[in-house]
């Protein structure tokens, strides 16, 4: 047998095994790696679809928290995982479409080190204050960051990240100097918020909306070009006099690159069937979070889309990985 026949035979072989390799798949736990701490967004989303696809499989399926870097570090160690289906993503915007434009060099390719499955949700940021801050609209906010330049400081995620960039376009906008503080997640922001050692963020609707409608922060705005249907009353950025200001964390679950397709069709198929749950759909709304549940190629063309769209806002804005 010459080389091209044997190389065709092995790869006719490798085809004709995927369905059976799917079939038997998982005959052990999966883990799903999420970039940021619990009880954020990403994490709440990522253990609800673990604990219906443990039942689905009757395989136990875990989530590993691997905070740092905005998530570039969660994402950079899944894309050197073997690529057999049992080590997932719940890779989000920051490290796959925001952090090729912030940073020189990255340890992974967005593009090529990935094989998507489904775009999972998408959600909002909300800009908050402490209500100790002497301003009660945002204008009064923007006025008083110009008369204290360099004083006020604002909390995000991590460097990457749609709260990070959210910022960093509002200053740029307004021309004002406000100091970031960079964390490992919301959860990590909202202390020091709480407590008054930082002025402003723009976080993740999940976690400050009920803070603000208990009175604990001042909302002003989501980032989203829609209204959330968590907080239907809360204006847009856009309809405060920003046109076109959008900076929102999105999530989908993906597989290190070379992961078989008929392992990738088989959890797209599962995790969109739970994501069509009645009982699913509800909750995520009322965290507001919008499900989406594409498939993988339309996730794939996101992701693609995306680089340059917003390399072209943070070369705009002159947005740096150290700010």
């Amino acid at each position: 047998m010459t080389s091209l026949l044997r190389a065709f035979a092995i790869g006719a072989a490798l085809l004709a095994a995927g369905p059976a390799f799917a079939q038997g798949y998982p005959d052990q736990g999966v883990r799903i790696v999420v970039g940021f701490p619990p009880g954020v967004a990403p994490d709440i989303t990522a253990r609800l679809l673990a604990d219906k696809l443990g039942e689905a499989w009757g395989k136990p399926v875990v989530v590993e928290n691997v905070t740092g870097a905005g998530s570039n570090i969660a994402t950079d160690r899944v894309a050197k995982a073997t690529a057999d289906g049992y080590t997932l993503l719940m890779g989000g915007n920051s490290a796959l479409v925001m952090s090729p434009s912030l940073y020189d060099r990255l340890p992974y390719d967005p593009v090529k080190d990935f094989a998507p499955i489904s775009q999972v949700f998408v959600a909002a940021n909300l800009l908050v204050i402490h209500p100790d801050v002497p301003a009660k609209t945002l204008p009064e906010f923007v006025a008083l960051a110009r008369t204290q330049p360099g004083k006020l400081t604002y909390g995000h995620a991590g460097v990457g990240t749609s709260q990070h960039l959210a910022a960093e376009l509002f200053k740029f906008i307004e021309h004002v100097d406000i100091q970031p503080v960079a964390y490992r997640g919301t959860t990590a922001v909202l202390p020091d918020l709480l407590a008054g050692r930082l002025t402003m963020s723009f976080a993740n609707i999940l976690n400050a909306l009920p803070l603000a409608r208990d009175g604990k922060l001042t909302a002003f705005a989501v980032t989203s070009r829609k209204r959330s249907g968590a907080a239907p009353d809360m204006p847009t950025m856009a309809e405060l006099g920003y046109p076109g200001f959008e900076a929102v964390p999105w999530f989908g679950l993906m597989a290190p690159a070379g992961t078989p397709p008929a392992i990738i069709d088989k959890v797209h198929r599962d995790s969109a069937r739970i994501l069509a749950q009645p009982d699913i759909r509800k909750r995520l709304t009322e965290l507001g979070l919008d499900v989406i549940g594409n498939t993988p190629a339309e996730f794939a063309a996101v992701i693609k889309a995306e680089i340059p769209q917003w390399a072209a806002v943070i070369k705009g804005a002159g947005i740096k990985a150290s700010e």
